[in-house]
């Protein structure tokens, strides 16, 4: 058992790190740097996304990207995902982890890397009535709908398998909206009932489109190419990401909610990866790590010029 553990951790590690002692090459970089971030301590960004539901949101967020067809359309004309799912996802998990954690500098840049990425990203699609339209991944719109997803999926799968949020939703959506800013969101939902209104919108107003495509992106992310001992447990989190999501979304996705309990099956799994992997976290270390040099630079200047007035 102690052996099969330590397999699953460092397997858990590599394949969200990229490195099986779960510290990878970028994380100095959260240690240095100039201010505290554009989060800090205590705040609902670090709350949720130093969390363990943040494995089954990264799940449901992928899931509801596929039914927007200019969306859709840059990941199967542009991204690697078939070739190098676990290369995509790491950059993601670094471009997330860098914004929450990092000094402002640092989370600037790393957005300005993504953006680079997604100039490239170009072409044309058939919209929901069918009509051929040009995207961009700049696009407003595309920009905007993977914004409002993930913060969505992050925000949701907090509440059901974490609980509270300091300051509560309306502080997450607000905090988040910074990193829709940095990658090129013009006007990014501030509360949470503005997130859940414009969610909305893209599906009232006839935007969101389920073809071939989103069957054939949602079937890869279900059978995610994960060791044949982790895929039970895997499973057990896209059931949970899948119930999460409002039955209108599952049925554009081509899911149904499973018969049996997978929000408590869920729950179960998270609270076992934590024990696997343990509670702290190495980005949030480095961190703590940075701020508290800051702090102290920061007495030692204040104490500096206190002796030096006394001197006079």
């Amino acid at each position: 058992m102690g052996r099969f553990a330590d397999s699953w951790r460092s397997h858990l590690l590599t394949t969200f790190s990229g490195n099986s002692e779960g510290r990878p090459h970028w994380v100095k970089g959260i240690e240095e740097g100039d201010d505290a971030g554009y989060f800090g301590i205590g705040s609902a960004a670090w709350a949720v996304h130093g969390g363990m539901p943040t494995m089954v949101a990264g799940i449901r967020a992928l899931l509801m990207q596929t039914l927007h067809p200019g969306a859709m359309a840059g990941v199967h004309d542009w991204s690697r995902y078939r070739e190098d799912p676990l290369g995509r996802l790491s950059g993601t998990i670094q471009w997330l982890i860098t914004v929450t954690f990092a000094d402002q500098a640092l989370a600037t840049k790393e957005s300005s890397r993504v953006g680079r990425f997604h100039s490239r990203v170009v072409g044309t699609y058939l919209d929901a009535q069918g009509v051929e339209r040009p995207y961009a991944a700049g696009d407003q719109e595309l920009l905007s709908w993977v914004h409002i997803v993930f913060t969505d999926a992050f925000l949701t799968c907090h509440e059901l398998w974490a609980g509270d949020i300091p300051g509560g939703p309306d502080a997450y959506v607000r905090e988040w909206a910074q990193a829709g800013i940095l990658v090129g969101v013009d006007d990014p939902p501030r509360s949470e009932a503005d997130l859940r209104e414009r969610l909305d919108a893209f599906k009232r107003d006839g935007v969101l489109k389920s073809d071939e495509r989103v069957a054939e992106a949602v079937n890869f992310i279900r059978n995610a190419p994960l060791r044949p001992a982790m895929m039970p447990f895997y499973r057990i989190m896209f059931a949970g990401a899948v119930a999460s999501i409002p039955q209108e979304y599952r049925v554009m996705l081509g899911l149904k909610r499973p018969w049996w309990p997978a929000i408590t099956a869920t729950r179960a799994v998270l609270g076992l990866v934590r024990l696997v992997l343990g509670a702290s976290s190495s980005s949030e270390d480095a961190a703590r790590v940075r701020i508290a040099r800051l702090d102290a630079e920061r007495r030692d200047r204040s104490g500096a010029a206190t002796g030096d007035g006394g001197a006079a």
